[in-house]
């Protein structure tokens, strides 16, 4: 796959003001970040807070702009927000005053559809989000876990190539988010958009990627990328008894840990992980 999304030696540095001090201090959130992220790929960032997650998901979406290095997509510079990119962010951002369907429609006015086309495309992401029936009640009328669908719903309705997500279920119940978990699956599957998804949840990581990027404490680089093997597609009750699985989540878990270390374990093979999947189970 080419590469739809590329940082090659990006710094990020924030300037501060202490209480009592004169003058400001320099504090770096991203150092030398080199990731490349392919085009329809569904990448994870996991690492500590404060290790410049959220710095790195702005300067992709064009929301601010490196020290030094470079953030391209398709090849070309990202000189400011575009529609290339849609945002789901974990507070839902939803505009109370607006219907689902209109919240939904919001960045189609933007690009200047006219109403019908509107009403067109918002009818059919909200299906594919499962809220047809929701369409004109209000956000306070939802609970958190259609909130997160709407949300999810009007990123997508303007058809942007790159999905950028900032712990988007981290405010669910665990019931709720394995629900979103395989929504978000099945809707990638169907529309083939490139991914970045940002969490602090290694076991969510491991089970919607395609890649782990591992970053360390501030200020944050990419440690290592761990590639999952887990076959596709993936259910959260047989997709976590996969000896692949597992080995993911625990090297993960020894990067944000113990950094990088000397000795790998032994990983399964990869001819062995679909063989030892358990049979579907759901709640």
């Amino acid at each position: 796959m080419t590469a739809k999304i590329e940082l090659r030696g990006v710094n990020r540095v924030f300037p501060i003001r202490r209480p009592g001090e004169n003058g400001e201090t320099q504090i770096a959130a991203l150092d030398a970040v080199n990731l490349s992220v392919r085009t329809g790929e569904f990448l994870a960032i996991v690492g500590s807070s404060g290790c410049g997650k959220s710095s790195l998901l702005d300067l992709v979406a064009g929301l601010a702009k490196p020290n030094s290095g470079s953030v391209e997509i398709d090849g070309k510079p990202v000189g400011g927000p575009s529609l290339h990119c849609g945002i789901v962010l974990q507070g839902y951002a939803l505009f109370p005053w607006r219907t689902v369907r209109d919240n939904v429609e919001f960045g189609l006015e933007v690009k200047g559809l006219p109403k019908p086309d509107r009403r067109r495309i918002a009818a059919e992401f909200l299906a594919l989000v499962g809220l047809t029936e929701f369409a004109g009640r209000y956000p306070h009328e939802l609970s958190g876990g259609m909130k997160q669908r709407v949300a999810i719903a009007r990123a997508l309705a303007f058809d942007p190539e790159i999905l950028l997500m900032d712990e988007p279920f981290g405010a669910l119940d665990a019931q709720t988010r394995e629900t979103l978990q395989e929504e978000l699956l099945r809707i990638w599957e169907q529309t083939g958009k490139t991914i970045v998804f940002v969490t602090h949840s290694i076991d969510e990581a491991v089970f919607l990627a395609d890649r782990v990027a591992v970053m360390s404490p501030r200020p944050g680089t990419i440690q290592e990328i761990v590639d999952v093997h887990v076959p596709r597609p993936r259910q959260n009750g047989s997709a976590r008894l996969s000896p692949e699985f597992g080995w993911v989540r625990h090297r993960v878990w020894e990067l944000l840990h113990h950094g990088k270390p000397a000795e790998v374990p032994v990983r399964p093979p990869i001819q062995d992980v679909a063989a030892a999947i358990a049979p579907s189970t759901t709640i």
